[in-house]
């Protein structure tokens, strides 16, 4: 899917600190509609840092975060609808045990949503379908393997009709063998169009998915460009040593 030229989210000038500890150090980034990111660097960078800020996770220390022209930071932004409207998949899982697959992804849109059982339940089983899961829906997280229950916390967000999905080391948790189901629905719903911001280590995944590559580092962005760019052509020497040792 072609992106489009509309920014849908602007971050500026954003700050983070935990006491003295200065995790983001301001950052400026555009997202474009349609727009795969996908963010690199070391442990400590700030990468999850960041996305926790455009969820509101996070209370930004300072800087402003525009979504669809709307600062969220601002003391009048609705959460609640941030929230809604941006998807999180975390590295864990996050399921509730008691509930199986579909009434996880149920839960969200019954108390946020409003919507109805029957609607719920309807869109729970379309989303579990779209993820791989479709005759999983009655299964419990204990019977379901990692990088199936990573795929119903994908299909929970999706439930909620998000117009930006954050993706923060969804894989790396899973096993390696598991790890190739999870990228296969992030690529799909890359090639449907969905805009993502996607923390990961996956070097594959970001040179064939990403149309933009930000390497991070001590907080800032050190480096961004097209995958071949970044990857083939590094211009930063701190970008340099990160990808010699990982390739």
């Amino acid at each position: 899917m072609p992106v489009s030229s509309e920014t849908i989210l602007s971050i500026i000038d954003l700050k983070k600190s935990f006491g003295d500890n200065h995790v983001l150090r301001g950052i400026d980034l555009d997202i474009q509609r349609g727009e795969v990111v996908v963010i690199l660097g070391p442990s400590g960078s700030g990468k999850s840092t960041l996305l926790r800020c455009v969820n509101l996770l996070e209370r930004p220390t300072g800087g402003h975060i525009l979504f669809q022209g709307e600062d969220i930071i601002a003391k009048k932004a609705k959460i609640n609808m941030v929230r809604e409207h941006i998807g999180m998949v975390f590295q864990s899982f996050n399921l509730f045990p008691h509930l199986t697959a579909k009434k996880n992804v149920m839960l969200a849109q019954r108390k946020v949503k409003r919507r109805s059982k029957e609607a719920a339940e309807r869109i729970a089983i379309d989303q579990l379908e779209r993820v791989g899961l479709g005759d999983r829906v009655d299964f419990y997280p204990a019977q379901l393997s990692g990088g199936q229950q990573q795929r119903v916390a994908i299909a929970r967000a999706l439930a909620m009709d998000p117009f930006v999905m954050l993706f923060d080391e969804a894989t790396s948790a899973l096993d390696p063998e598991l790890v190739r189901g999870v990228l296969d629905v992030m690529k799909g719903l890359a090639k449907a169009g969905m805009t993502m911001m996607v923390v990961t280590h996956e070097m594959g995944f970001a040179r064939e998915v990403a149309d933009r590559v930000i390497f991070m580092d001590g907080g800032v962005i050190v480096e961004q460009g097209s995958p071949e760019d970044v990857f083939d052509n590094p211009r930063s020497e701190r970008t340099k040593d990160f990808l010699g040792h990982i390739s």
